[in-house]
């Protein structure tokens, strides 16, 4: 995707007057917090990006498959100028302040896992790919809760591409060489093997139907579309209760995809066509563990399913939609069976709340695991007129608190014209 960095009015960007309301006030904030640190500047410029949410493709993206994404409502700010130096100087809400030099890009041992991983591994990809890269100070705050499956990471990678594109490089970067800059600094820097999903989300803004197929150039279509205009709201609902050791189980998800692709000599599902992996199930019965075939048989029909979600949006075809959520749903839980750990036992959050969500909608509405699964958040759509009663039950079992009610942000990645 190409085109400049959009200048976004604030009043067209938060649209809704409390939302409107509250940027003002954490941008006039960050604006006096940054003249108290680092003194008034006429460069000062004000960038945003928003966190994502995972609508249709379930774990599909790293087997190269289809996945429909959107960027939400909830996003981090930054208030940033040039300071003359080769360092980078970040004060972020809630977190301590960091200074990366770029006297180096290569990744840094002591810094693996940090913040500060993220920003050098973002200028390292722009110098690497000849973008102008330079040092600033910025001052932070970030709308996107950790651990929400909202992609907070994704959102400050991106926040950090959209500084260097706006202060060194005139926005003429596109959104997803952004994105793969996010990316880059999460798998080479930061230490954790991302796809490129949520920083692509992020980015672009609205709804976003990716094709994978080419991994390192996706096809992103973007569509234009609010829930509430059909009559539903967005919703994503913390379980509460947060595993802390999944690197395996989310690890056995592409391994086994892979064993699949594999007994086909191939090294990702979307080399395999559909048919042929029926047609050659039988034979590959005690060969190939159980869950993986499972798992496979989900990666075939969600990447389907995410295009024809999109479809199913363009046509404003709402009903198709949420049948199609349902069913997302329903493969995640009983295929891919990334709803709870092996080792879970008797504590089930995310089932829970799922069986309970279902009672709750009654057939209105639909449901399903958000993101990596296993723990975490699920994501819900539910209707306007019941979203009250809604967010009040579902919170007897998740605790208060818990029911996002998000809405779909038709701008991604940002510079805000604020006087």
């Amino acid at each position: 995707m190409t085109g400049n960095l959009p200048t976004i009015n604030i009043e067209q960007l938060y649209r809704k007057p409390s939302l409107l309301k509250d940027a003002r006030n954490r941008v006039d904030r960050l604006k006096q917090c940054y003249n108290e640190l680092f003194g008034s500047s006429s460069q000062v410029r004000i960038f945003t990006a928003p966190g994502r949410t995972e609508i249709g493709g379930n774990h599909t993206d790293h087997q190269q498959g289809c996945v429909l994404a959107a960027a939400v409502s909830l996003d981090a700010l930054a208030v940033a100028a040039p300071n003359g130096k080769n360092v980078i100087e970040v004060h972020s809400d809630g977190y301590p302040e960091f200074v990366v030099s770029l006297d180096s890009f290569a990744p840094h041992i002591e810094e693996l896992g940090t913040s500060a991983a993220m920003v050098r591994g973002v200028a390292d990809y722009f110098n690497s790919n000849s973008w102008s890269v330079g040092g600033f100070n910025c001052v932070i705050s970030s709308q996107v809760p950790s651990g929400s499956g909202l992609s907070s990471s994704a959102a400050f990678e991106v926040l950090i591409g959209t500084i260097f594109n706006g202060l060194f490089n005139g926005g003429r970067i596109a959104p997803l060489e952004i994105a793969k800059a996010g990316q880059y600094a999460e798998n080479k820097h930061f230490g954790k093997p991302s796809g490129l999903m949520d920083q692509t989300a992020s980015a672009v803004g609205g709804v976003s139907s990716i094709d994978f197929e080419v991994p390192d150039s996706p096809k992103v279509e973007r569509i234009s579309f609010d829930f509430n205009d059909y009559g539903y709201a967005l919703c994503v609902i913390d379980t509460g209760v947060y595993h802390h050791d999944l690197v395996d189980a989310y690890a056995s998800i592409p391994s086994e995809m892979h064993k699949v692709a594999s007994f086909f000599g191939k090294s990702k599902l979307r080399e395999v066509s559909q048919t042929e992996f029926f047609n050659t199930l039988p034979s590959m019965v005690g060969v190939i563990p159980d869950r993986a075939l499972l798992r496979a048989m989900h990666f075939f029909e969600d990447s389907q399913r995410a295009i024809d979600q999109t479809k199913a949006l363009k046509d404003g075809n709402i009903a198709r939609f949420l049948s199609l959520i349902n069913e997302s749903g329903r493969s995640s839980w009983m295929l891919l069976q990334n709803i709870y750990p092996d080792d879970a036992g008797a504590e089930q959050p995310a089932s829970l709340a799922l069986a309970y969500c279902n009672h709750i909608l009654g057939g209105d509405g639909a449901c399903r695991i958000h993101g990596g699964g296993f723990a975490g958040t699920i994501q819900a759509f539910v209707p306007l007129d019941f979203l009250d009663s809604f967010k009040r039950n579902i919170e007897k079992v998740t605790g208060e608190g818990s029911c996002m009610i998000l809405s779909i942000r038709d701008i991604g990645a940002a510079k805000i014209s604020h006087r």
